[in-house]
């Protein structure tokens, strides 16, 4: 059923743009969101975890690190789509194929700790897929790729997720080195959360319903430990 989820998650973002075209605020209110969930689940979540399983403290501590700096290069490859902005010329026709390739990558890495992590980081991922799809299905639609492309793409993109849960827990090299994996993800995860936070305020302004919508998140993690 989890599989099921990530991919219906997905087909949400894109039905939603397709039918619905919600407006920027919505979005950057949803990243908003997802980004204070995932921030608050790797905080109160998995950075225990991790720490438990592993005793060298410095080794773990090393691989986060490791972890923001790897998201900070597939950052040059995705131009931000992890965190809501793709700064990608829609005027020409050329595949984006280092995108494409660094979202897959991404997407595939956040599903391999799913498995054997609190619930919460599965439903953390689920709902950080919806805006997240949403701005990648507008780009693609911008872009005027043909159907067939935008179709490979999507469908792509959203067996990543699943298919690292299942090696996660299937595969053995995943399974030896979980601990170490977990915590090169967790600097992932760090990195994208609190990019999202700070790039969804415009010019440094209070803004209440992004306040509003970070507490959400953070609160819906603290009521679910």
């Amino acid at each position: 059923m989890n599989y099921l989820l990530l991919i219906l998650s997905v087909v949400a973002g894109a039905i939603l743009v397709v039918f619905t075209k919600p407006n920027k605020v919505i979005v950057r209110l949803l990243l908003a969101f997802s980004g204070a969930y995932l921030l608050s689940v790797t905080i109160l979540h998995l950075v225990p975890e991790v720490y438990i399983l592993n005793s060298n403290s410095t080794k773990t501590g090393i691989l986060i690190l490791l972890g923001i700096i790897l998201q900070s290069i597939l950052e040059s490859f995705s131009k931000g789509a992890e965190h809501g902005h793709i700064h990608v010329n829609t005027t020409t026709n050329t595949f984006p194929k280092l995108l494409f390739i660094s979202l897959c990558f991404h997407a595939f890495s956040e599903g391999l700790p799913i498995h054997n992590a609190n619930e919460n980081l599965f439903w953390a991922i689920v709902v950080h897929k919806i805006p997240i799809t949403i701005v990648l299905t507008t780009f693609l639609l911008q872009a005027k790729y043909t159907k067939k492309t935008m179709l490979f793409f999507m469908i792509t993109f959203a067996v990543m997720s699943p298919l690292g849960m299942l090696l996660g827990d299937k595969m053995a090299f995943f399974t030896i080195y979980f601990s170490e994996i977990t915590a090169l993800i967790i600097g992932v995860f760090l990195h994208i959360s609190t990019v999202i936070l700070f790039e969804t305020t415009e010019n440094h302004k209070f803004n209440f319903q992004k306040f509003l919508a970070i507490i959400l998140g953070i609160l819906l993690t603290i009521f679910t430990l």
